[in-house]
């Protein structure tokens, strides 16, 4: 004979699927499933703990896909007959957008612990980012949950929309306010820089060409990335690629910014003042970075009746 638990569980799995939910909330599994969040909790704890590096590319799947069309996982659709997979777009190709595997294991241990498909993959994204941050030293915030997940995907979205290595100031005000990202939004994100590397083809005109660059610092990066060859070299965004600090931002301050795109937030403009704001006070950069999480995590969603729970984060029910 079935628990009473089970047919519990069934109503509240029901309800899910048939109440139009208008916003998102923190508390949104907490009855249909109070050990989803723990587990995600637990298999990021596991994954970083294995390649420290994974906290950073959790971090940018979720920017990714908030990027495009808004936070509904469509970063996480492979390729079809019907779908141009933004795993292609120019930004996530050649091993940038990384960790799907993660992710994969998060749904198959959220399912099973929920027992079914309850917790959207868009949520999963949305926590996995946040619990890389804590585990890294990061600041901690509540996740509003209950997105949906997207049954379409764009190539050409993500093209038109995620921001370049290669973007001047304006150009990534410009990007940002696409989102309703303001300036303060635009620094403290890009502060996600605290975490992780990037390929050398991303930064390999800079370290040769720019001016606005330390010498030395040139030199150093010059020795893993050539002036020709070598595109997938790696080289960190900041001096302490796995831990949340205010490297990033003194980097700027000193030109030694990787990214023509990181160094063009303290290039004499409007962004200044914010930089060496958070290089020189790590409780406003984390409060400010908590806060535009939670902003960006607003983009958007799909949410009651609009899109879908997948039961495989790659494909479309």
């Amino acid at each position: 004979m079935a628990s009473l638990g089970f047919y519990i569980h069934v109503l509240v799995f029901i309800s899910l699927g048939t109440v139009t939910f208008s916003q998102l909330s923190p508390s949104f599994y907490e009855y249909a499933c109070p050990q989803a969040l723990p587990t995600i909790r637990r298999v990021v704890e596991d994954a970083i703990k294995q390649e420290r590096r994974m906290g950073g590319s959790l971090l940018r799947l979720h920017f990714h896909d908030c990027f495009v069309k808004g936070c509904d996982a469509s970063i996480l659709l492979d390729s079809t007959s019907t779908i141009d997979s933004e795993k292609n777009a120019n930004a996530n190709t050649n091993n940038s957008a990384r960790g799907f595997e993660v992710i994969d294991r998060i749904k198959s241990e959220v399912d099973k612990i929920c027992r079914g498909p309850i917790v959207s993959c868009a949520d999963i994204l949305a926590v996995a980012a946040r619990d890389s941050v804590v585990a890294l030293g990061g600041p901690m915030w509540e996740v509003k949950l209950g997105r949906r997940d997207s049954t379409t995907a764009s190539k050409d979205a993500a093209n038109d929309n995620l921001p370049t290595p290669f973007m001047d100031l304006s150009e990534l005000i410009e990007n940002f306010k696409k989102q309703d990202l303001d300036v303060k939004d635009l620094v403290a994100l890009s502060g996600g820089h605290t975490f992780g590397f990037a390929q050398c083809r991303t930064f390999q005109e800079r370290i040769y060409d720019d001016e606005d660059i330390d010498p030395e610092f040139a030199r150093q990066r010059q020795a893993n990335c050539p002036q020709t060859g070598g595109d997938s070299n790696l080289a960190s965004l900041d001096p302490t690629p796995a831990l949340f600090d205010t490297k990033y931002f003194n980097n700027l301050v000193g030109k030694k910014g990787l990214l023509e795109s990181d160094q063009a937030l303290f290039s004499g403009g409007q962004t200044d003042d914010l930089v060496k704001s958070y290089s020189k006070n790590l409780g406003v950069f984390s409060q400010d970075f908590a806060n535009s999480m939670v902003k960006m995590g607003d983009i958007k969603p799909l949410t009651g009746d609009k899109g879908q729970i997948r039961l495989d984060c790659r494909r479309v029910n």
